[in-house]
Parts: structure tokens; C-alpha cells; sequence
């Protein structure tokens, strides 16, 4: 692989698990880089996302899930299913917060009676001895082949096993916030990174946006407001970070049609004046 192959995708780039008619889809990622192409998240849509982008499910080797909320996670489990009954015969290791293996055992349970018949009927290896689901924590936990990842506990709560992701190689280094309140030590963490991939809120779109889903009291707005980060402190960090790049994802809200690119821009470009990208379903982002 070479350098004009090193890039991030964002395939879902919706906050939060709803879909409409003509709303994005929830969060996942492709990351290209050092010769390797790592999944992070899983959110419904990744399969069609990951094929979009060319991606063979075959080569399907590495899986993060920065935390357990299922616009991260809910399409995991079908992925993997979906790549084994495309060809695929080589391990994927999957790293996640503490409970992931339990979410793969049900989906496993669930699917037994298709997965049993497909590999006597066809032939296919055992699906369960493919996968490896490894728990994640903070510090160095990937370093292969060049490409070292290292995840830091963010700031999502009532969840504590939440996640923000670095990949380094000896020339590159992108970071993904994950969904996380604003949090000073991502400052450090993403130090002049090439690119800082961060959630974000639109602070005028936030009372429309809790009306729309129907909340009948404060717990919803209560629960953006403490766990999740304007656009205009993310551009703040990655200005103090010195990253070269920002790219905004998980935006809430991603399909509201009274707010749209401009509002976004104007929220994140007093604050960072590098290179900005507003996520949408497919962007490619070169590195």
C-alpha cells in the first residue's frame, strides 16, 4: 500500500441509533493506514459502507469498538457474519470495552441453527473460531507491522469503559475522539496529529432535535449536554493540539434539513484554522 492509499473513510456519520428516510447512518469508520485497514465502530451500515469503499470482507481483519452504545456496535455481529459467508477464512481480531463478548455469544446463540447448516452444507469453517473478541483498555494494545494503536478512557457518561483511539505509524498519526464531553487530555493525545477525527454537537439544533424524537423530559438533553461536545470546543482542541487536520462525525444533529455545512463551518472555523472536513456517509479523507 502506499501513501495515496493511507486514509480515513467515514462510512456512518450520524450520532446517535435512529434512521430516517434520508438521514445518515449511525457511526463507523474505515481506517487505511501503514498497509493495514482497521474497522472502528460498527454502527448499522458498516457492511455497506465497507463496500462501498471497494473493501473485500474477506480481507476482514481488525475490529474496534470504542464503547457499547449500539449506534456503535449493533451491526457487528452481521458484519462478520455477512464477511464469513462471503469467503472470508482468516481470524479477525476484535478489540472492545468489557461486555463486547457477551454481545458476540448472544449473536452467535441467535444464528447457531443458519451457522451450523452453512458449514455442513457448504462447507464453510467454523465461524466462532474465526473471531477473537479482546477487551480494551487504556494504554498501547495493537502494535503490528509498524502501525502502533494506543486507546485513552474519554468522558461518555454513565459509561466508563468509552474509548478515544491513536494510530501512529513512523509518518502518520490520526486520532479518533470517539464520543466524549470535551476532554483536555485529548489535547495531548492528539498532539500534532495529521488528523483529529471528533464527534460534535450544533449547539441551535439541539432543542429541535430532542423535540423531534419525542423526549417528554430533560433526560435526553441532560445526557448530550454531559456526554457529548460542541462543534466549537472540538475545533478549540484540535486547535490546541496542533493537528493538521479536523474532521467532525457522530454529529448531532446529521439530518436535520433547517441546519447544514455552512452552519457547521461557521461553528468550527473561528476556533481552527487547519484544514476542516464535515463528516458525510463515504467522505474519503487522504492522508
Amino acid at each position: 500500500m502506499n501513501n495515496d492509499q493511507e486514509f480515513v473513510a467515514l462510512l456512518g456519520t450520524k450520532g446517535g441509533p435512529a434512521v430516517r428516510p434520508g438521514s445518515t447512518m449511525p457511526t463507523s469508520s474505515l481506517i487505511s493506514l501503514g498497509g493495514q485497514q482497521i474497522v472502528v465502530d460498527c454502527g448499522l451500515g458498516v457492511t455497506r459502507g465497507l463496500l462501498d469503499q471497494q473493501v473485500d470482507l474477506r480481507t476482514l481483519k481488525t475490529v474496534i469498538i470504542t464503547h457499547l452504545h449500539s449506534d456503535h456496535y449493533l451491526e457487528l455481529g452481521p458484519l462478520l457474519h455477512t464477511a464469513w459467508t462471503a469467503g472470508l477464512k482468516t481470524p479477525v481480531t476484535v478489540w472492545g470495552p468489557d461486555g463486547l463478548q457477551d454481545y458476540w455469544d448472544g449473536f452467535y446463540r441467535s444464528m447457531i441453527a443458519d451457522i451450523e447448516l452453512r458449514q455442513s452444507d457448504e462447507g464453510r469453517p467454523d465461524l466462532a473460531g474465526l473471531v477473537q473478541i479482546n477487551t480494551l483498555d487504556d494504554g498501547a494494545f495493537l502494535d503490528q507491522d509498524g502501525l502502533s494503536i494506543t486507546a485513552m478512557r474519554n468522558l461518555h457518561p454513565p459509561l466508563i469503559d468509552t474509548f478515544a483511539l491513536s494510530f501512529r505509524t513512523a509518518s502518520r498519526h490520526v486520532v479518533f475522539s470517539g464520543d466524549t464531553a470535551p476532554l483536555p487530555a485529548l489535547v495531548d493525545f492528539a498532539r500534532d496529529a495529521d488528523l483529529l477525527v471528533h464527534e460534535a454537537m450544533l449547539q441551535p439544533a439541539l432543542e429541535a432535535l430532542v423535540t423531534r424524537v419525542g423526549s417528554t423530559d430533560d433526560r435526553l438533553m441532560n445526557h448530550l449536554m454531559r456526554s457529548h461536545t460542541m462543534a466549537d470546543q472540538a475545533a478549540v482542541i484540535a486547535s490546541d493540539a496542533g493537528v493538521h487536520a479536523l474532521a467532525l462525525y457522530h454529529l448531532i444533529p446529521s439530518d436535520d434539513p433547517n441546519y447544514g455545512l455552512s452552519d457547521w463551518q461557521a461553528a468550527v472555523s473561528p476556533h481552527f484554522s487547519g484544514r476542516i472536513h464535515i463528516g458525510t456517509d463515504g467522505l474519503r479523507i487522504a492522508l
